[in-house]
Order: C-alpha cells, then structure tokens, then sequence
C-alpha cells in the first residue's frame, strides 16, 4: 500500500524535481527506493517503455530536466505527481508518484499527446 499522506508525498515530489533540476545525483538517490520502478506511456515518442533502479531513474531524472519544461505539482490519481509544459503552455507530460515507506517507489508518465489532450488536471499552486 502506498503512503497516504499527501503532505509527505509532495515533499518527496518536490524534492524529486529539484534534485533533478540542478542535477543532483545524491540528492536523486536520496528520495528513490532502491528498486524504483518508472513507466512511460509516450503513445508514437518512443520512450523508453520502463526503467528499473534508482541509479538508472536517477540518471534519466537529470536528463529529462535538460529539455527545459515548466513544471508544475499537481494530484494525479489521488497522489502527488507532476505536470511538465511547454512553453506554450500546453502539456508535455504528466507524473503521478507513488511513496511507500517514505521513498518514492514508482513513477508512471503519460506522455501520449492524444491521451493527454483528454485529460482533466488538478494543477497545484506552487
């Protein structure tokens, strides 16, 4: 069962997107389980499908933010998760995070434009 404490979800979350944004790698390890789990719904962008470990989340985490999107926090699903932007304005993909145990044990992303067009979504005040 995952953590349900929304308060606690978003530290974690947000200290998830700050890590990756200045590249922290430690900092990326810190607030990842061990065995982290990412899984990527990215319609015809060809991502990568699933990602396994937190080195290797870590990693990718880093080299995400590189692509220069907004983020903003937001409820995906009931949890903690994340939209990312574009400059536009438009969304690039959103994350809901699962916490179990105070780490962050799953990340599921739907960066599928056309699923993401049909979607209504909960952005939080930063």
């Amino acid at each position: 069962m995952p953590d349900t404490d929304l308060v606690r979800q978003r530290e974690l979350v947000d200290a998830f997107i700050a890590a990756a944004r200045n590249g922290d790698f430690e900092a990326l390890l810190t607030v990842l389980d061990p065995d982290v789990v990412v899984r990527a719904d990215s319609g015809a962008a060809g991502l990568p499908g699933e990602l396994r470990g937190a080195a290797l989340v870590a990693r990718n985490a880093s080299a995400f933010h590189q692509l220069g999107l907004l983020t903003r926090p937001a409820i995906v699903n009931g949890v903690a998760g994340v939209v990312a932007l574009h400059d536009d304005g438009s969304a690039f993909s959103v994350g809901a995070f699962t916490v179990r145990g105070g780490k962050i044990v799953a990340i599921d992303f739907l960066a599928d434009p056309v699923r993401l067009a049909g979607i209504d979504l909960t952005v939080l005040q930063d």
